[in-house]
C-alpha cells in the first residue's frame, strides 16, 4: 500500500529562531547603550564618521566576546597559555558564532619574515623540494633560510631503570638552509666607525656619537669606561692594537660597574644586536636616521640575496631551485606548480596550488614569496591574511573585516566585493567596517553609527538597506552620492624634483619630474610601484631639492594605555611647564607617569587585579577616582582648572582654554590647532591611544608631522579610515599646506583626491612585472579627457564625465 505524502509545510524548527546576532546595551569606549540586531548569513556593513564607534561595536564587542567565549571552552591549563580577555561592557550578546577577524594591522616587520613564511606556501615548497629536489640534501629544514646547520659531538649518559650505563659518544647533525654569511637575512652590513664615535676624544670626554649614548651616566657608556680593557681618559685614536681589538670586537664578559655586575661586549657586535637585528622601518625616526648614516646594507655576495645556503640553491626540481621559485611572481609560480606531475606528492601539489591560486584570486599574484612581510602595505597585509580563509570549508562562521578596500585601486574593489559575497554565499556572516560607497552598496544590511565622533557619536543613527540609507537624513546618507569635480584651474609649479633611473622592486628605470609647490597625486593599481617610487626614491632622501622631506607613512602608532594624544603630540610638555610656572613647583608633578602619579594606582587611574587564567579585573582607583594624579597635585590650578580637568577636555575646548586669558600658552595652542586642522577636535586630551580608531591614529600622526620643518610632505593614503564627510576637510588641509609654500605628494586611490590634484602621475599599466612604468603624467582634466588608463576610466566615471 502506497504511503500518502503530506502536503503540510513542516513547523518552524526551534533552531531557526537563532538567525540574529543580538547586541543590547553595549557601552564599550564611546558606545551609548547601543542595541542592534544583525542578520546571520548576510553581509552587514557598518558605516559612520571616523571615531563614531564602528570598531568599538564590531571588534571590541562582538568579535572580542566571541573570542573570549571560545577561549573559555578550553581547559584551565590551556587557558593559562592564552591571552586573557575581559568581557566587553554589554548587557546582552546573543546568537554569536565563531568570529574570524581580518584586521588592517601591517604584518610583523621581522627581517626574517616574508610573504612565504607568513603563509603556508614556503612550508609546502620546502616539503616539495625535500621530496623531489635533485640532488637530495636533506629534510625540509635544509631548504629553510631560518634554520642554521648545526653539528655537535660529545659524551652523553643514558639511564635505564636502576642501571646506569657508561658515558657513550654521540654525534648530532642538522642540515639547515641558512646562508652562513648573512645568517638568512639576504644582506650584509658594513659599519662606518666615524659615525659611532669621535676618535679625537676619550670616552670620558663623550666620544660616542650614537643616539642615547652621549650621557656619562648612561649605563652602556659606563660599561666601556669602567671595563678595564681601555683607558677611559685616552683619545680613541691613540689606542693600542690590543685596546682597539677589545674595544671594537671584544667577546662578552662580565664586568663590575659601580658595584653592579654587567656584560661587556665589543662595540661592533653591540651595535649589530642593538640596531641591525631590528627592522629599520620600525625604528624611531632619529634612530633610523642614525642607522642609515652609520650602516651600509649590501646584497649578500655569497647567496646573492636569496638568504639560502649553496646546498639549498643547488637542489632543483625541473631546473628550478627553491630560491628561483620564491623569487617568481606568484602567478608564474602557480603555473610552474601546475605543470608538475608527480603522483607521490599529489596531495601536497594540490594544496600548494590552491594557496597560490588564492593569491591570484585576491589580486596579489604580482607578489613573490621572498618579499619581506614588513614591506607590504596595510591593504596587502590584510589580503594576505585572507588567503587561509578563502578555501576554508567552514560555514556559519562570522568573518569580521576592517576596511578591506584600504590600499585598493577602484579597479580592484570589485574583486574584493566578489570575495566578500562569496564568503557570505557559503553560509557565513560577514561584518565589514567600511567607508567606500562601492562596497557599502553591496550590503544586505547597513548599520550607521554617529551622528558625530567621540563623545558626539556612539549611537545607531540608521539600520536597514542601501536605499533606506540614501533616503535617510544621516551624515553617511547625505554624503553617499557625493562626487568631486575636476579642478578647473591648477597651480603652476615652482620647479621640479627630478627622479632618474628608479629601479626599486618592480620599477623599470623610471624617469619622472615631480613638480614643486603643487599638490601631486601618485596613483595606479595595487602593486604598480607607487610606494616604491615615492618612498624608495624620495622619502628617504633628506634635503632632496634643497628641502627637507617629511614622510607620513602607514606604519602603526606605538603606545600603551598610558599614552594619549597629549603625550604623543608633545602637548603635555608646555602644559606642564605652564602649570609649574603658575604655581611655582616642578613640572614633573604634573605627569601621571612621574612624581605627580597617584601612589595607589601608580598613575594608571585603575587597579588591575590578575586572576590567573581568567580575565583580569580593572577597578577605578578609589584614592584618585580615576584622575591618575596625587590629591596634592590637584590642588594646583591654571585658569581655574587642575591638570586632570585639562586632560578631560576635548581638543576644541582646550584650544579655546589655552588661546587666551590666564591660561594663554602659545606652544600648547599651536599643537591643538594642528589637531583641529586634521579633524580631531572632538578627541579628549587624556584618551588612551589604545582606544583610538585606525583613521584617528593616522590623522594624529599627520598632525604631529605637520610640526616638522619640511618643504616636501609625502603622505601615504591619508584617506585611510576617513568617512566621506571627512575627505573634504582633508582636501582643505592639503590646500593650506600647498598655499603656505609646501610641496605635497600624495600616494592615493581616492577619486576625490585625484580630482583635486594639480598634477597626477599614474603608474601601471598593471601590477608586479606588468607595472613599474609611468603611463600618464598631467592634470586631472587631461587624464579624464584621455581615458587612456584604468585610473582615467574610473576617474571619468566618478566625476560623471
Amino acid at each position: 500500500m502506497a504511503t500518502r505524502k503530506s502536503t503540510r509545510s513542516p513547523a518552524p524548527h526551534v533552531s531557526d529562531s537563532h538567525d540574529l546576532i543580538r547586541v543590547h546595551g553595549a557601552r564599550v569606549n564611546n558606545l551609548k547603550d547601543v542595541s542592534v540586531e544583525i542578520p546571520k548569513r548576510r553581509l552587514t556593513v557598518f558605516t559612520g564618521v571616523s571615531g563614531s564607534g564602528k570598531s568599538s561595536l564590531v571588534f571590541s564587542t562582538i568579535a572580542a566576546e566571541s573570542q573570549r567565549m571560545i577561549n573559555e571552552t578550553y581547559s584551565t591549563f590551556v587557558q593559562g597559555f592564552m591571552p586573557t580577555l575581559a568581557r566587553p561592557d554589554v548587557d546582552v550578546l546573543d546568537g554569536l558564532t565563531t568570529a574570524i577577524t581580518v584586521d588592517q594591522q601591517r604584518m610583523g616587520a621581522d627581517p626574517r619574515s616574508t610573504v612565504g613564511t607568513a603563509t603556508d606556501a614556503n612550508a609546502m615548497l620546502r616539503i616539495l623540494f625535500s621530496r623531489l629536489g635533485e640532488p637530495h640534501i636533506g629534510p625540509p629544514g635544509a631548504y629553510s633560510f631560518n634554520t642554521a646547520s648545526v653539528s655537535a659531538s660529545g659524551g652523553i649518559t643514558v639511564e635505564r631503570g636502576a642501571a646506569r650505563t657508561k658515558t657513550v659518544k654521540a654525534t648530532f647533525n642538522r642540515t639547515g638552509g641558512m646562508c652562513t654569511r648573512c645568517e638568512g637575512r639576504g644582506s650584509v652590513s658594513d659599519i662606518d666607525l666615524t659615525q659611532l664615535y669621535d676618535d679625537s676624544k676619550s670616552l670620558a670626554e663623550g666620544a660616542f656619537t650614537i643616539p642615547g649614548w652621549k650621557s656619562d651616566s648612561q649605563w652602556t657608556v659606563q660599561v666601556y669606561a669602567q671595563s678595564g680593557f681601555v683607558d677611559p681618559h685616552k683619545p680613541i685614536r691613540r689606542y693600542t692594537k690590543k685596546e682597539l681589538q677589545a674595544f671594537l670586537y671584544g667577546e662578552p664578559v662580565k664586568v663590575k660597574v659601580n658595584g653592579v655586575n654587567l656584560t661587556y661586549e665589543g662595540l661592533i657586535p653591540k651595535i649589530q644586536k642593538s640596531f641591525l637585528s631590528k627592522d629599520k622601518e620600525a625604528m624611531q625616526p632619529h634612530i633610523r636616521a642614525f642607522v642609515e648614516r652609520a650602516v651600509t646594507f649590501t646584497t649578500c655576495p655569497e647567496c646573492d640575496g636569496t638568504r639560502l645556503s649553496e646546498g639549498a640553491r643547488s637542489s632543483k626540481v625541473g631546473g628550478i631551485s627553491i630560491a628561483d621559485a620564491c623569487a617568481m611572481e606568484i602567478r608564474n609560480l602557480a603555473e610552474w606548480v601546475r605543470g608538475l606531475d608527480e603522483p607521490s606528492v599529489a596531495p601536497l601539489l594540490a594544496a600548494l596550488q590552491r594557496t597560490l591560486d588564492s593569491f591570484e584570486e585576491i589580486g596579489l599574484g604580482y607578489l613573490s614569496l621572498d618579499r619581506p612581510a614588513g614591506t607590504l602595505s596595510g591593504g596587502e597585509a590584510q589580503r594576505v591574511k585572507m588567503i587561509r580563509h578563502l578555501g576554508s570549508s567552514l560555514t556559519d562562521v562570522t568573518y569580521v573585516f576592517d576596511e578591506p578596500t584600504i590600499g585598493l585601486h577602484p579597479h580592484d574593489i570589485q574583486r574584493m566585493n566578489s570575495l566578500l559575497l562569496r564568503l557570505r554565499d557559503k553560509g557565513n556572516t560577514v561584518l565589514v567596517v567600511e567607508h567606500k560607497p562601492e562596497t557599502i552598496v553591496i550590503a544586505d544590511h547597513i548599520v550607521d553609527l554617529g551622528p558625530g565622533a567621540g563623545s558626539a557619536g556612539g549611537t545607531v543613527c540608521f539600520e536597514g538597506s542601501v536605499e533606506g540609507l540614501r533616503a535617510g537624513d544621516t551624515v553617511t546618507g547625505r554624503h553617499f552620492d557625493d562626487r568631486a569635480s575636476v579642478k578647473e584651474s591648477v597651480r603652476e609649479p615652482t620647479g621640479a624634483l627630478k627622479i632618474r633611473g628608479a629601479s626599486a622592486h618592480n620599477l623599470r628605470d623610471v624617469d619622472v619630474d615631480i613638480p614643486l609647490g603643487v599638490l601631486t597625486v601618485v596613483t595606479g593599481v595595487a602593486g604598480s610601484g607607487k610606494s616604491s617610487l615615492v618612498h624608495g626614491s624620495l622619502a628617504r632622501r633628506p634635503g632632496a631639492a634643497g628641502e627637507d622631506v617629511v614622510s607620513v607613512d602607514q606604519s602603526p602608532i606605538k603606545g600603551s594605555r598610558r599614552s594619549n594624544p597629549a603625550t604623543y603630540t608633545g602637548l603635555l610638555d608646555p602644559v606642564r611647564k605652564a602649570f609649574a610656572k603658575a604655581n611655582g613647583v616642578k613640572p614633573a608633578l604634573f605627569s601621571a607617569n612621574s612624581e605627580g602619579a597617584c601612589p595607589t594606582c601608580n598613575g594608571a587611574g585603575v587597579i588591575y587585579t590578575d586572576l590567573g587564567m581568567m580575565a583580569g579585573v580593572a577597578t577605578t582607583c578609589e584614592d584618585c577616582e580615576g584622575k591618575r594624579f596625587d590629591s596634592s597635585v590637584l590642588e594646583y590650578h591654571l585658569g581655574g582648572l587642575d591638570i586632570s580637568e585639562v586632560l578631560a577636555m576635548s581638543v576644541a575646548e582646550a584650544a579655546e582654554f589655552f588661546g587666551a586669558g590666564e591660561a594663554h600658552t602659545p606652544a600648547a595652542h599651536r599643537v591643538l590647532g594642528r589637531l583641529a586642522d586634521v579633524g580631531l577636535g572632538y578627541l579628549s586630551l587624556g584618551q588612551p591611544l589604545t582606544t583610538l580608531s585606525g583613521g584617528e591614529r593616522q590623522r594624529l600622526k599627520l598632525a604631529t608631522h605637520m610640526a616638522e620643518k619640511g618643504g616636501i610632505y609625502v603622505l601615504d593614503e591619508p584617506t585611510a579610515g576617513l568617512h566621506l564627510a571627512d575627505v573634504q576637510q582633508l582636501l582643505g588641509l592639503l590646500d593650506r599646506l600647498v598655499d603656505s609654500g609646501k610641496t605635497v605628494i600624495v600616494v592615493e586611490h581616492h577619486q576625490a583626491v585625484m580630482a583635486h590634484a594639480d598634477w597626477i602621475i599614474d603608474l601601471g599599466p598593471g601590477a608586479g612585472q606588468d607595472g613599474g612604468r609611468i603611463v600618464f603624467e598631467g592634470t586631472p582634466a587631461d587624464l579624464v579627457a584621455g581615458r587612456s588608463t584604468l585610473t582615467g576610466e574610473h576617474l571619468a566615471a566618478y566625476v560623471g564625465d
